[in-house]
Parts: C-alpha cells; sequence; structure tokens
C-alpha cells in the first residue's frame, strides 16, 4: 500500500481528495516534481528541494512546508511503505479560488509509488526517439502541463520510438520529460536554454567533470551528425543511450562506451547512496 501526504494528512493515497473546483482543473495551473529513494534515502534531496521551490516561486505558489519538516514528511512515508525504496511525486496545485483565476492557498500533495525501471535491453541496444519543432513555455518550471507529448503519444508509436526530442529554430533543447547529451570525441555537450534543469543531468555533469571536456551551451540538430553517441537523462532512464533520432543514426547506431561508463559511474554512486 502506498500513503501520500495532503494539507497536513497523511493516509493511503486513494484516500486522498483535492476538490474539483481547484485551480488545476479549472485552469491546469500546478507543478510537480518527481524523485527515487536509494536505499532507503531521498536521492540528491537538497538539489531536489532546491528545483521544486524555484517553481513554486516562479509560479507565484507559496510553500507550505519547511525543508526540515517536507524531509520528515518523507521518512515516514518511506517507513509506512515498508522500508522499500520508492518514488516520491510531488504536486503543488493552484487551490482553490474564490473567482477561478487568483491564487489562494495552494494544496501540496506528496505521494509515494512504485518505482518502474528502464528495462534492461534498452541499456543494451539504446532506444530511437523522433524530433518535433517546440520549445516548452517556462521550461526552467516543471509544470503539470505535459498535452505535447500526450498529443504526440500516436505519432511516437508509429515510428516505433520511444519518446521525442524538442527543437526550435534548429537549436536543441530537450526530450519530453528528460535532459539530452551528446558526445564528439572527449566533449560532453548539453544544451544550458529553453530547459529543465534535470538533477540526474546535474549528477552526471558532476560524475563526468574529471574524465571529460564538458560544455553546457546552445546546441544544434546539425552537430548530431558528428557526435559519436547520444543519451538521455532522467531519474528513472539514468543514462539511458539513444541510437536513432528520426532518419539519423546516432554514430555507428550502436550503444557506445561513454553512454555505459557513465551509466556505471551513477550505479555505483546510487549503490552506497
Amino acid at each position: 500500500m502506498h500513503y501520500g501526504y495532503l494539507n497536513g494528512v497523511i493516509a493511503p493515497t486513494d484516500q486522498l481528495t483535492i476538490g474539483i473546483t481547484d485551480l488545476s482543473l479549472l485552469r491546469g495551473y500546478g507543478l510537480f516534481d518527481y524523485f527515487l529513494t536509494y536505499n532507503g534515502r531521498p536521492f540528491q534531496w537538497d538539489w531536489y528541494w532546491e528545483r521544486f521551490q524555484n517553481s513554486a516561486t516562479r509560479m507565484h505558489l507559496p510553500l507550505p512546508l519547511s525543508k526540515e519538516d517536507t524531509y520528515s514528511i518523507l521518512m515516514d512515508l518511506i517507513e509506512r511503505s515498508g522500508g522499500v525504496d520508492v518514488a516520491f511525486r510531488f504536486v503543488m496545485t493552484g487551490g482553490y479560488s474564490a473567482d477561478s483565476i487568483t491564487i489562494e492557498r495552494p494544496n501540496l500533495l506528496i505521494l509515494t509509488e512504485s518505482i518502474h525501471p528502464v528495462s534492461p535491453v534498452q541499456y543494451e541496444q539504446g532506444i530511437n526517439i523522433i524530433l518535433d519543432e517546440y520549445v516548452r513555455e517556462m521550461a526552467e518550471v516543471k509544470s503539470t502541463d505535459y498535452k505535447r507529448v500526450i498529443l504526440l503519444a500516436q505519432a511516437i508509436r508509429s515510428a516505433g520510438a520511444s519518446d521525442v526530442l524538442y527543437q526550435k529554430d534548429g537549436e536543441i533543447s530537450e526530450l519530453s520529460r528528460s535532459n539530452f547529451f551528446l558526445v564528439q570525441g572527449n566533449r560532453l555537450i548539453t544544451p544550458n536554454r529553453h530547459i529543465l534543469h534535470g538533477i540526474t543531468r546535474r549528477t552526471i555533469l558532476q560524475l563526468a567533470q574529471a574524465d571529460f571536456q564538458i560544455e553546457e551551451r546552445p546546441v544544434l540538430l546539425s552537430e548530431l551528425y558528428d557526435a559519436s553517441e547520444a543519451f538521455t537523462t532522467s531519474s528513472t532512464k539514468k543514462v539511458l543511450p539513444i541510437v536513432q533520432i528520426g532518419d539519423l543514426t546516432i554514430g555507428d547506431g550502436q550503444v557506445g562506451p561513454t553512454s555505459r561508463f557513465l551509466l556505471q559511474r551513477f550505479n555505483d554512486l546510487i549503490e552506497t547512496w
């Protein structure tokens, strides 16, 4: 059984409810964050809280809890889950509003969920993705607006792909729910604007800094032709190789040594987290 928190109440998640007049339903106004635990401890908690706080500030949603109080709730929920590792999903909505537009008191929901790891075969074979000309509004905020990738779901399936890579006017930003990297020789290159600054992305940059020349900068579609490897990073994907983007095969179409090396580095880190 999974437990969650809503505005001071901890209960099984199927017993937590938010009213139908919440701004998240009426206006689509809300944000979220998502992270995993390893060995019973939230991964990179300081960084995730910093990002959640930044998203709330940018969306003018006052946080009802301190960082310390929130951490205590997380540990309580982990204990109620039997001590097994879980995924945490924070959802902060616009709350109830008398005029259906003015923010008054946000609702804060913290859910525990089962972890759904990536299939091992995808790490061995890599994934295919499609391209879409799009850039997310307020990309630095992890908002609940994911309609773009939902609308593209059929196109992704029809292409035999796993996800979509966003680009605008020839400049790459990110995948629908993860960050993007490409490899050129000893250079590790990742977009630095029009993106959500992922925590796994930040972790990989830290783990790679001693072994690679790191470039955080605007990245053009044309640079894919010279890439020996590409991969994406996120909480669930870790370091997931990309072998094809649209009609373009990346490198030799095989999972490369850099992706494998960084995935192993990441796995070593979480093993003793």
